[in-house]
């Protein structure tokens, strides 16, 4: 980890054409204080939703060997808690019409966290732009390597629709098919208004005699104060394989909990709602009124009740 000393004004690769040369395992410490935007180096169209341009800055890396890299970014410190925004492309620095986006990644956090660069080829440039996520200025720490570190970069899911009023939560998740020599996953968490997820378990595979890896996992945890808590769970290996994200979802605490909706208020819909009790309550006195005809019959007559209609047989005894 890389200690930041605090930025007094604009870093110079906040002009592109002064972007700073990454090389291979070798980090660079920089921030997005004060950056400007180049409007004439940039469209907003190619990147869609993922990011607003408002302090970005420009990276360059080139490749000699070609195959899979990682993008990896630590040391976060921000003034709110949503990190920095990193845009990956290629094409002739601040002309747009001849970018292309390779990977476009919106944090939501300060985490430390890496994003894959699949394919990269041996000798052509990829440009790098960086920016503080809705005008945040961040100080952070920047890398190309081969080796991944942190947590995977993914995009937030959908917040849950109602809070729990339990303080309990259970996860649970399958082992992926596609992933091979997982050794462990780590449960993460982190509550919406913070900077940063921590560790809060390490669930181990388990494998049988013959060496068969479990399908089904699960784990519980109990929250300790009101408030949203996004849960990452993290899959693991022994050797340097990239860490895979397997499962993310929110947990919704609130001592309240979910409430039940109100009784109407309108008159209109109480006097309907007392019209079908008085309904209900004159059905119940009709039966039993035809219950107590039946029982006033004779000894030597029995009655069956069919629908509406009540039969009678004489009996030959009497």
């Amino acid at each position: 980890m890389l200690t930041i000393t605090p930025a007094t004004g604009q870093v110079p690769n906040d002009d592109i054409a002064q972007r700073l040369m990454l090389q291979v395992e070798k980090p660079i410490a920089s921030s997005t204080t004060n950056c400007t935007v180049q409007w004439q180096c940039v469209d907003e169209r190619l990147t869609g939703k993922c990011i607003e341009y408002h302090n970005d800055q420009w990276f360059e890396f080139t490749p000699s060997v070609s195959g899979r890299y990682f993008v990896n970014i630590s040391g976060q410190q921000c003034r709110d808690t949503r990190g920095v925004q990193l845009v990956v492309l290629t094409g002739t620095p601040c002309e747009p019409a001849t970018y292309r986006i390779l990977s476009c990644t919106s944090l939501g956090s300060q985490d430390d966290v890496f994003v894959p660069l699949e394919g990269l080829q041996a000798g052509q440039v990829y440009l790098l732009n960086v920016d503080g996520y809705l005008r945040d200025y961040c100080r952070f720490n920047l890398a190309v390597s081969s080796i991944a570190q942190g947590l995977p970069a993914a995009s937030l899911p959908p917040a849950p629709a109602a809070p729990s009023a339990s303080r309990l939560v259970t996860l649970r998740w399958t082992l992926p098919d596609s992933i091979d020599s997982i050794a462990r996953f780590r449960v993460w968490r982190r509550e919406a208004a913070a900077f940063r997820a921590s560790s809060q378990a390490v669930v181990e595979v388990t494998r049988s005699t013959y060496g068969t890896a479990a399908s089904a996992y699960s784990w519980t945890d109990t929250v300790t104060a009101p408030g949203r808590y996004l849960y990452q769970i993290i899959a693991e290996s022994e050797d340097n394989v990239a860490p895979v994200l397997v499962q993310q979802q929110w947990f919704n605490h609130s001592q309240m909990g979910h409430q039940a909706p109100k009784p109407p208020t309108d008159a209109r819909q109480q006097a309907t709602q007392q019209q079908k009790q008085w309904e209900r309550r004159a059905s119940r006195m009709r039966r039993h009124r035809i219950s107590a005809q039946i029982d006033k019959t004779t000894h030597n007559q029995f009655g069956r009740v069919s629908g509406n209609l009540i039969y009678f047989q004489r009996s030959s005894t009497c």
